[in-house]
């Protein structure tokens, strides 16, 4: 049996991200810099496929990413005037839009690295408002005793930075594991927002941050991200790896679903092995897909998950890839609408594919490289006035 309680969490590992924190402060009078970025501007050309790609199928995550954006900054404030003038463009008319009011910049990776694309969708479970013998696995809203500590309200050098954790007596300590809430006495007993019938699709569905449950009655209740209790993201596929339990090339959620069906007395253990938990809460089913942290619907196979601390939330970005079902390229305009606790650094893209089987299978077999291209909104015209 292969032992996969390699992440110990303790009281220290909350401390030690405030330590670290204030370290950087002490040590160098500011955060350090940060390697890789979006770096010069390019040629259109640079961009493979760019005048192969349907552009007037990104025109409504545009139109997402202007709802936010609009009122921050005055350059897009004009961008999003001149979408509202266009209406629903041909593909030629939102091509030149695009050329016309962006620059295309190259995407580094961190010491060289290679980007790094995978995929996400929003799975379908079977679900219940109420326990009974077959839903007996529940979602939990966001507890009320979890709080959420920004490090910049302190140290403004730190803005951005937050740990999450809870009172025990005079102190904060970490927030309970999912190990601890999973256990025998239930820490979030009361705090049940539904109900599933499968251990497993309801931690592959914190996975994906949101979802759908298919009431017994024929209802369809939408969920969504509400937070998440502040421990590390541990990738299980990388622990079966680690494990050598697969090989790399096999790791994919179809592969991983069946090591559990074939393993049924190490699941838990496995899932256990990652900490980090989230809390959902109740979504709008109308809209045509999960809110991403921009605050906007995602739009399938134009929206993705980025590292902020990388690329602004909004931005329109390049992407040129490969599918993994047929290696075939995958060169499409997306935009970042969403963060993902695994999605860390700078070339680094998580594809938000829709609903469904096939977005199901596109996403769980996606781990290919790519390459990433910002556009940033031009200025002249700010500059003019």
């Amino acid at each position: 049996m292969f032992d996969f309680s390699l992440v110990k969490i303790s009281h220290s590992y909350f401390f030690l991200i405030v330590a670290i924190a204030f370290g950087l402060l002490a040590g160098c009078g500011g955060l350090p810099i940060k390697e890789g970025g979006i770096s010069k501007p390019v040629r259109w050309s640079a961009l493979r496929g760019w005048g192969d790609d349907q552009h007037a199928q990104a025109w409504p995550a545009l139109k997402q990413s202007c709802e936010k954006l609009a009122a921050r900054d005055a350059a897009w404030q004009d961008i999003c005037n001149d979408v509202e003038a266009l209406g629903m463009p041909s593909d030629e008319t939102a091509r030149a839009f695009f050329e016309n009011h962006f620059v295309p910049h190259r995407v580094v990776g961190q010491r060289g690295r290679k980007g790094l694309i995978t995929g996400y969708y929003e799975p379908l479970l079977n679900g219940s408002l109420e326990r009974t013998e077959r839903f007996r696995y529940p979602l939990y809203r966001r507890p009320p005793n979890l709080l959420t500590i920004d490090l910049g309200d302190v140290y403004p050098a730190l803005k951005g930075r937050r740990v999450r954790g809870r009172l025990q007596g005079t102190r904060v300590v970490p927030y309970f594991s999912r190990a601890e809430i999973d256990g025998g006495e239930p820490p979030l007993a009361g705090h049940e927002l539904a109900w599933v019938d499968d251990p497993v699709s309801l931690f592959f569905l914190h996975i994906q941050g949101s979802g759908r449950l298919q009431l017994p009655d024929g209802r369809i209740l939408a969920v969504g991200y509400a937070d998440q209790n502040g421990h590390p993201y541990v990738s299980i596929g990388r622990q079966l790896l680690e494990a050598e339990a697969l090989e790399v090339e096999e790791i994919t959620l179809g592969s991983i679903r069946d090591w559990i069906v074939m393993h049924p007395d190490q699941t838990k253990a496995l899932l256990h092995s990652n900490p980090s938990y989230v809390f959902f809460t109740v979504r709008n089913a109308e809209l045509p897909g999960p809110l991403g942290t921009l605050n906007v619907p995602l739009t399938a196979e134009r929206s993705i998950a980025v590292d902020r601390k990388f690329i602004s939330l909004g931005l329109p970005v390049w992407l040129d890839t490969t599918l993994a079902e047929q290696e075939q390229p995958y060169r499409r305009l997306v935009f970042a609408q969403d963060t993902g606790g695994a999605i860390k650094g700078a070339v680094r893209a998580d594809v938000f594919f829709g609903q469904g089987e096939k977005a199901e299978r596109l996403a769980g077999a996606m781990k290919q490289e790519g390459r990433l291209f910002v556009l940033l909104p031009k200025r002249e015209r700010i500059a003019e006035e």
